[in-house]
Order: structure tokens, then sequence, then C-alpha cells
């Protein structure tokens, strides 16, 4: 698997106000776009034709400019099922690109946990960065991995070590705390840093967030929402940092469309029991209050002849009546893991389960392990097309061995392989690498195995998102 990332023009259109207030999706960085700098094609020549992921990868050398008027209005976004990318609506011929020969020296430090209770994490990122690197056939690019272990002091010690040993940028750390520690370091060196967490506290000056953000995510499901006539929605989130984010990023987004916006109800993020929160936001005493009169002697009559098919029929029809009087057409739950699937089964016991209220999520839902949880059937949500990284898993399994690795690592390869691209087209218009702020933030954006991508000026990343549902208990494309 012979890849090569690309700069590709196109315009990722974000909705949303322009206030300084709020999350920082918020603010107003619309960019023009501009001619996308040419790529170098790998050192075997060019993809094959027949591989649509090959594709996917070639340089778009020469592409031609975006005219603005051919753009999609705001809110408008387009898949392209090829590439599960969003684009502009045109589609830029893809010549090969010439071999590079000569390229300079250049050295990138990867900053992962190696030793500590991260360190599985770590080596399977490490193991997709020299992935990248094998692909990208870079010959002269060194990666130098530190151990940033399981303290912002060794993060820190590790970025010192990495920038006396010449990098020339970091990738990574994992954590917020670690990337905290390092972007003092590299900011005093004039080093830029593309850490991998998802803390977007952390980004601005010389750092950049690669981590999966939700306001993207949540944008993308409130438009989905609301093109298939989702009008009522609850939202039950944490009270933390990233929940309050999500509340705030849906919204906004609703209110940019003209929906209604969403109730809310929090609860508090460390509480392992929130049954009463749940059985309240569901208004599950209310419905029982008003048919429990009627269901009363149906119920008497069953236990006395189980077999009542007068009863269990009137019994069903006032329980779909019931179902009709729930609160909300879809509850967004920006929580992942064991938590999404605790929660959706608390509503699924109130009566608001997959046949009767759509569950929305956010990219904490792509997550092989919640495609099994029939609690989660049908349930919608945006990350990146599973599809595009399927080929990766499938190379990082042959090459490694064991399982596919976290999802974390596609991280690594991503930037690694951006890293690299970087460099090249660095060579090509200045004679060296570069990894200073314009090149980072090159608004084309740049085509990975997440999708397509592009660091703001603000140092946020911006994605395009698929819809992706649980069917079949795999994660599919909607």
């Amino acid at each position: 698997m012979k890849h090569i990332i690309f700069a590709l023009t196109f315009a990722l259109l974000v909705g949303g106000c322009v206030s300084n207030s709020g999350t920082p999706w918020e603010r107003n960085t619309a960019r023009p776009a501009a001619q996308a700098p040419s790529s170098i094609a790998d050192r075997q020549g060019q993809a094959s034709a027949q591989d649509p992921r090959m594709a996917y990868y070639r340089g778009l050398a020469g592409a031609p400019q975006v005219d603005g008027a051919m753009l999609p209005p705001p809110n408008q976004q387009s898949y392209d099922p090829r590439f599960g990318a969003m684009i502009d609506g045109m589609t830029a011929p893809v010549p090969a690109a010439p071999v590079a020969s000569g390229l300079p020296p250049v050295k990138v430090a990867l900053l992962v946990p190696l030793s500590g209770p991260h360190q599985e994490l770590g080596q399977a990122m490490q193991n997709a960065a020299q992935l990248a690197l094998f692909d990208m056939g870079y010959d002269t690019f060194e990666l130098m991995p530190r151990d940033t272990g399981n303290s912002p002091e060794m993060a820190r010690q590790a970025a010192v070590s990495a920038i006396n040993d010449g990098a020339q940028l970091i990738l990574g750390p994992v954590f917020a705390d670690a990337v905290r520690a390092v972007k003092p370091i590299a900011a005093g060196r004039g080093v830029s840093v593309v850490a991998f967490s998802t803390d977007w506290t952390v980004a601005g000056g010389n750092t950049y967030i690669m981590g999966f953000l939700p306001f993207g995510q949540v944008q993308r499901v409130a438009e989905y929402a609301a093109a298939n006539n989702v009008r009522r929605v609850g939202i039950l989130a944490p009270d933390n940092q990233y929940g309050n984010a999500v509340v705030t990023a849906y919204q906004n987004a609703v209110r940019g469309m003209g929906a209604p916006t969403a109730d809310v109800t929090r609860f508090p993020a460390n509480q392992q029991n929130i049954n009463d929160i749940v059985k309240n936001f569901s208004r599950y005493d209310q419905r029982m209050a008003q048919y429990a009169p009627r269901l009363k002697p149906l119920e008497d009559r069953l236990k006395a002849d189980p077999n009542d098919t007068d009863a269990q029929n009137q019994m069903k029809a006032i329980k779909a009546e019931a179902n009709s009087a729930l609160p909300y057409d879809a509850v967004l739950l920006p929580v992942g893991g064991e938590r999404a699937s605790a929660i959706a089964g608390l509503l699924r016991f109130y009566d608001m389960d997959a046949d009767n209220v759509r569950l929305l999520g956010t990219g904490l839902w792509d997550d092989t392990a919640l495609a099994r949880d029939p609690a989660l059937r049908g349930s919608w949500f945006a990350a990146p097309q599973p599809d595009l990284r399927s080929g990766f898993e499938r190379n990082y399994r042959s090459t490694y061995g064991g399982m596919a690795p976290p999802r974390l690592a596609t991280l690594a390869y991503d930037a690694t392989a951006l890293a690299v691209v970087l460099a090249r087209n660095g060579v090509q218009t200045t004679g060296r690498p570069q990894f200073d702020h314009n090149a980072m933030t090159n608004p084309n954006g740049f085509a990975g195995i997440d999708g397509i991508f592009r660091f703001r000026p603000d140092g946020l990343v911006e994605r395009g998102q698929a819809i992706l549902t649980y069917k079949d208990m795999s994660i599919q494309m909607l």
C-alpha cells in the first residue's frame, strides 16, 4: 500500500454565528480557497487507477482555482461516495506528479506514551507513524519517537530532548496536560506542534489540534436531523466542558437553520447512578399518570387471564398512544463508551428506545463496540467515513499482527503523512521543509485516511464528516 497524501482545493464550510463568545467554533475564520500546492508522487510512481483509495492519495498537481460562485451555500455539505469527504462540487483531474529525488533531510519528533498505563496506545501510534513514513517514501525523513510516559514533566523532557536533537516539527503529545507542558518549550524554539489531543483549549500559537473535535460533528448531525424532519430534540449532557461545548454547538447550529432549539438536561459528569435524571428527562411519570387509569384494569384482566387477547390488544393500543406522547423525536447524548450504552439502556427502559426515539451522538460513538448494543441501533452520529481507514487497518494488521489498531492510531498516520507533504511542498517552493504557520494553515486542506481536514488560523482542525449509523452490529454510512 503505497500512498501519497495530497493538498486538495476545497472549502470546508462551518455554520454558526460570528460572535467571539461561546465555543471556539463560532469565530468567523472564513478564508478564500487558493491554488493547491503540488505534491510529489511516491517512489514507486503512479498509484493504481483502479483502486479508489489509491486515487484518493494521489497528488493534485496544479489543481484549478476554485470559483467561489460554484461553492455550495453555507450548511450544505456534499460527500463524494468514493472518498466520503466533503468536496466543492467540482471534480479535478488527477495528473501524475513527478518523482522526487535528492530531498533534504528532515527531523520530526513523535511524542507518545511508550511507558506507563497508555503504553499500548503509544506503541500503536508509533507503529502507525512508521507505516505512514514507509508509504510516503521520503528516504531522508527521520522520525524521532520520544516517550511522554504518564506525566507532563516527562512530556516536557521529551520535547527538550527532541528539539535539542534537531526536531523541526513535533507530532503529539496525546493528552492535554502533556500538550500544555510541551507547547511553551516548542514555542520558545520556533517549533510547531501537531497535538493528538481533543482539548481545544490548548490550540493556538504554535500548536495545532489534530484530535477529533465535537463542533463540526454536532453541526453535521444537527443539519442531517433537521433535513430528516427531526424537530423536537432533547439533549442529555454531562455537566463538563465537553458536554457544555456540544450543547452550545447544537443550539447555535439549529438557530442558524431556523430550527427549534433543544431542551437540555445536564447530569453530574462523575455521578454513576442517573436513573432519576433519565426518568425525569423522559417525562415518564407524567406519561404514566395520563395513561395509568386506562392501563390498570387491563393489567388486572391479564393477571387473571394471561391469554385475554382483547386486553392484550387494548394495552398495545394504549402503549402506542403513550409512545406518540414522548417528549422528543431525538435525543443527543454527548457521552461515549460504556456510559453511552448505560444511558441508552435507561432511555429504553423508560420507553425512549430505538423504535420510538432517534438517538444522536458525536464522534465518541465511532466505536465498533457500541455497534453491538441493541439500545443504540439506528442511531445517527458524525465522524470520518470508516471505509477510508479500512485499508490502513488491514495493512497495520498484516505488518504488526494481532488486532486492529486503536482508533487514535490513524491520527499518527495522518500527522506523519502531513509532515512529509509539508516537507516536500516546502522543498518545491523554498528549497527546504516548511512547517510554519502559513504552511500548516493552508486553506485548501489535506486528505488523509480520516478524510479531508485543514487547520484553522486558531489551531483547531476542521474535518469533513460523514453521517454514520449502527446497523447489523456494525458502523455503516448513511
